[in-house]
């Protein structure tokens, strides 16, 4: 089982509110397959929006603070392996069984996966290829990762090569 992090940039937009309801009901199928177990909102501003959402749908909402999105979310999470989302991500059919099998035999020493982020700007995705090829220093949205490496907090360390998933994200 997994947790699921999800990012809102700027919780006062109302489309961002709408783009967090799309992500969450996306992960509704992984919930229903026993993959996804439960839910991070991490926001830096926290809004009454955000904490009604976050109670209908059982996640957890924390705020970001200094620490950043993906260790914050960490903190709240409770699976060894923690899924970053930004707020509107889908996960495209298949994903479930692509994480899954990761998740199953990734050896102890892999501590990253990336899902494909083909709507991602030109800057993104070329940053996406030179960390496949000389590794990530942090993690991303899109990426699979050990919960106990987001908390280590220096983080991805040595750099570690991204594993590429074949699946991907769509956005809402």
């Amino acid at each position: 089982m997994i947790s699921a992090l999800i990012h809102v940039a700027r919780p006062a937009d109302p489309e961002a509110i709408e783009r967090l309801a799309d992500t969450l009901s996306a992960l509704v199928a992984g919930v229903a397959a026993g993959l996804v177990a439960d839910a991070v909102i991490v926001s830096e501003r926290m809004s009454d929006t955000l904490e009604t959402i976050a109670d209908a749908s059982g996640a957890t909402l924390v705020g970001s603070g200094a620490a950043g999105p993906w260790r914050a979310g960490a903190r709240a999470a409770r699976h060894d392996w923690v899924l970053c989302l930004e707020a509107g991500d889908l996960p495209r059919e298949g994903w479930i069984r692509s994480v899954d099998r990761f998740v199953g035999t990734a050896r102890p020493e892999v501590s990253l996966a990336r899902l494909r982020r083909p709507h991602a700007g030109i800057g993104d995705r070329l940053a996406a290829h030179i960390e496949r090829l000389f590794g990530a220093r942090s993690p991303r949205a899109g990426d699979l990762v050990r919960r106990e490496t987001l908390l280590a907090g220096s983080g991805l360390s040595p750099r570690q090569r991204p594993r590429a998933m074949s699946a991907g994200l769509d956005r809402s």
